[in-house]
């Protein structure tokens, strides 16, 4: 048995980088639904921290205790057999859609910051998912524990290097003009309802392997804390970048231009945050699709890394300006409906 605090933080980790995916780790993500509000995006940040620790718990036990293994009857038990049966047809669309979009700002990352073509980014992608899934579970904890803690580390770094240098408090203080109240309420929510709903692909199976709730809790609230520390160190340094929409990649753009010499090192950090998320996506499609149609995982894999290159050929930032916040609303029912269950243990 794992020691409590170690399987928390193997817990936490594959929780972090399951949701920090591209638009997270670019910082995409964070302005498209916080920061462009300005100071109330702030708040929002709060607010989806919270979401992320208390949700987050509440899924893994929720799973551990009803001992379900997959996605598929996580869904069934919120939403009943009749419902989930569309329900996990729609989390299958939109894992492939949300891959497309990690595969695409791998891409993105190659081709903005490296010189090189989004296909060479795009081939490389799908070659290393390809790899590390081939050792299932194992392969997305090791991934996960190796590069989250770089992550961490480098989000509150830039954070530190972007605001030391003035002005700070009148951009987070500044309220932009034109943003609609109902968007700033609703952001947080649909922003955490979105990643929350197609994190359980891997928390699920983690929380059903681990069982043991004390390490599930402290694991569960480690990664929200952990989210929490991102989310406001990235909103805090990208408050500073003027025209912050105009970047597919804000978040290296503040790292060229506050500490250059170690620019490269952070695109790598961006390219691994991206990759866990490209990972977890996959698996949970993977083990979907395989309780449909009995073929090998690997030609699976194969499979779905190819359809979403082929969807990920559209421009990255569109991309993610569209799927992100149209998913988000379409899960928030699964947001609510989580919220109000009763984490009660499976009869015997």
């Amino acid at each position: 048995m794992l020691s409590r605090w170690t399987g928390a933080f193997q817990i936490a980790a594959v929780y972090v980088g399951t949701v920090v995916g591209a638009g997270f780790a670019t910082g995409r993500e964070i302005a498209e639904f916080f920061t462009q509000y300005g100071m109330y995006g702030f708040f929002g940040v709060l607010i989806a921290g919270y979401i992320f620790i208390f949700t987050g718990t509440k899924i893994m036990l929720l799973s551990s205790r009803a001992a379900v293994s997959t996605y598929e009857e996580f869904n069934q038990l919120l939403f009943g057999k009749k419902i989930a049966v569309f329900v996990n047809l729609l989390f299958m669309i939109m894992l492939i859609g949300v891959t497309a979009v990690m595969i695409s700002g791998a891409g993105a990352i190659f081709e903005e910051q490296l010189g090189f073509s989004k296909s060479v980014g795009v081939g490389v992608t799908i070659l290393f998912t390809s790899i590390v899934l081939m050792r299932g579970m194992k392969g997305l904890f090791a991934v996960n524990t190796f590069v989250v803690p770089m992550m961490i580390f480098f989000s509150v770094m830039l954070c530190i290097l972007t605001i030391k240098g003035g002005g700070f408090v009148s951009a987070f203080t500044a309220i932009p003009e034109g943003r609609k109240t109902l968007d700033i309420v609703m952001s947080p929510f649909a922003y955490t309802a979105f990643n929350l709903s197609l994190s359980l692909a891997v928390l699920v199976p983690v929380a059903y392997e681990i069982r043991e709730e004390k390490v599930l809790k402290r694991g569960a609230i480690l990664g929200g804390c952990f989210l929490t520390v991102i989310l406001l160190s990235g909103h805090f340094s990208l408050v500073m970048l003027p025209d912050l929409m105009n970047y597919s990649i804000p978040s290296a753009e503040l790292m060229k231009n506050a500490a250059a010499h170690l620019h490269w090192l952070f695109i790598l950090v961006i390219y691994g945050e991206i990759f866990t998320s490209v990972i977890g996506n996959i698996f949970g499609l993977q083990k979907q699709i395989q309780t449909y149609i009995k073929i090998p995982g690997f030609t699976v894999i194969i499979i779905i890394c190819l359809l979403s290159a082929l969807i990920g050929k559209f421009e990255y930032g569109q991309l993610l300006g569209y799927l992100y916040p149209l998913f988000g609303y379409i899960t928030l029912i699964f947001l609510v409906l989580v919220w109000f269950r009763n984490p009660v243990r499976k009869k015997p």
